[in-house]
């Protein structure tokens, strides 16, 4: 790496197995040197994509941090952050506004159309993007209606939703942190825009990204999503699978990986000799088992991907069929899986982005799939996300302390005061509860007195009473 860079993209995707932050540099030929890589375990705070545990996030997100600022030798002043998970998906909603007889539609008649599109809510999830669809003018349908003369016009749009959770949880976890973020990123776009051809978006085409707990479906046609739902279902189910035969998760995961098959032909005969995999010394698993584990799980997830492809009504009209990636497309006849299960003929796979990567890192030279969606991310952003020279005395904190362990420390700092400001606010609440209680007791006291003062002069009435009826008498 050269000895200081000054600018450079930070990007930072939230998976469901890993938590992975990359740096890289655009060069003039447009192609991009990948110059700082970091990866952490999540699957313990982030399930299907969603953060779940802000602290253990954010402590990730420390030792990420750190990791990239000690190879880029700076600072960084902020990141594109991927945005996905299990409730991310597109709502199509419709705008129709009538005009007058013969009006020519004007660019400001579009804004406002888009405008009342933004006002739809959707209660406990909101709008991250808009994709225009087509409009509707009179009985004809046009891309850009500007111009066009009519006496209406419908707006379609595919509106990208997901739970506020989402976001706020990521947002609270960067703040933690100390992350400024220099733009939120929906990463199945991104994705797609570097993966697929400007062609196979045109004719018609489906992008399945196949991850660890979720599997992302996004269709295009006419270089348009039409459709975009996050199946939670993903590799790790099928690791699962394996692992309820009585099998250690990582003994499954590395049965998967390396026997594993999507597809395998029936055999037809029945005296075979049993084979069987070696999983410990102790132990076998028949491959037979194995392979009908996987394949179940494959199938299942197949047919998930073909109802929303169905659901997206352009089954027919994907003239560039399927197009595989991430890291679960890595599993032996996965292509021949989709092609034997689904009505598509043309089906392959993206084990890289379009663009050119120049990268010393073995894990992303090994261009597997996995790691597109961060790739796509970093090719995304565009602003310089560098702050500062990261400088030598800097690495150290007052007290000669480590970085990494000076942000543990004020992270540690941080949660202390929040439990000081919870413990604050719970000692004014008994205090307000006791005043209440307190105020309560007296308004009892000063009721019972007035009682007993109000008994003790009706009985003195009630004597004066019978004193003169007496006397009367």
């Amino acid at each position: 790496m050269a000895k200081e860079v000054k600018d450079f993209v930070v990007a930072i995707e939230f998976g469901s197995s890993k938590v992975t932050g990359i740096a890289g540099k655009k060069n003039s030929d447009g192609s991009i040197t990948v110059l700082a890589y970091a990866r952490e375990e999540s699957s313990s705070f982030i399930k299907r994509g969603m953060v779940y545990n802000i602290d253990k996030t954010a402590q990730c997100l420390i030792n990420i941090r750190g990791k990239l600022e000690k190879s880029l030798k700076a600072v960084i002043g902020k990141a594109y952050i991927g945005i996905s998970g299990q409730s991310l998906h597109s709502v199509h909603n419709n705008i129709e506004l009538p005009l007058a007889a013969n009006t020519v539609i004007a660019k400001d008649t579009v804004d406002d159309l888009k405008r009342a599109n933004r006002e739809h809510a959707y209660e406990g999830s909101e709008l991250l993007q808009v994709i225009p669809q087509e409009y509707k003018v009179g009985q004809n349908y046009q891309l850009d209606p500007v111009g066009v003369v009519s006496d209406s016009i419908e707006g379609h749009y595919a509106n990208i939703i997901a739970r506020t959770a989402i976001r706020s949880n990521i947002e609270k976890s960067l703040a933690l942190a100390s992350i400024q973020v220099a733009d939120y990123i929906i990463a199945p776009l991104a994705l797609a825009e570097c993966v697929l051809t400007d062609a196979e978006k045109r004719s018609g085409c489906a992008l399945v990204d196949l991850g660890a707990q979720t599997t992302t479906v996004s269709v295009y046609k006419n270089n348009i999503l039409r459709h975009l739902t996050v199946i939670p279902l993903g590799a790790n189910n099928i690791t699962k699978d394996i692992s309820a035969q009585q099998i250690e998760e990582e003994d499954a995961e590395e049965l998967k990986l390396k026997y594993g098959c999507a597809y395998t032909e029936e055999s037809d005969s029945e005296n075979e000799e049993i084979k069987t995999y070696k999983v410990t010394d102790e132990r076998d698993i028949e491959v037979k088992l194995l392979n009908d584990i996987v394949e179940s799980r494959v199938e299942e997830i197949i047919a998930n991907v073909s109802e929303q492809i169905r659901q997206s009504g352009y089954a027919n009209d994907l003239m560039s069929g399927i197009i595989l990636t991430g890291g679960g497309s890595n599993l032996k006849n996965m292509e021949l899986a989709f092609k034997k299960r689904t009505n598509f003929e043309k089906i392959k796979t993206a084990k890289f982005v379009n663009q050119t990567i120049d990268a010393k890192n073995p894990d992303i030279k090994s261009k597997d799939g996995s790691l597109n969606t961060i790739l796509s991310l970093m090719i995304t952003g565009k602003e310089n996300c560098f702050d500062r020279v990261l400088e030598t005395e800097s690495l150290f904190g007052p007290n000669g302390e480590s970085m990494q362990d000076r942000q543990q420390e004020l992270l540690r700092q941080k949660a202390e005061e929040e439990a000081k400001e919870k413990e604050r606010q719970e000692r004014e609440r008994q205090e307000i509860e006791a005043e209440i209680e307190r105020k309560k007791k007296e308004e009892e006291e000063r009721k019972r007195q007035e009682n007993s003062w109000i008994n003790k002069l009706k009985k003195n009435v009630s004597k004066f009473g019978a004193t003169i009826f007496s006397e009367e008498d």
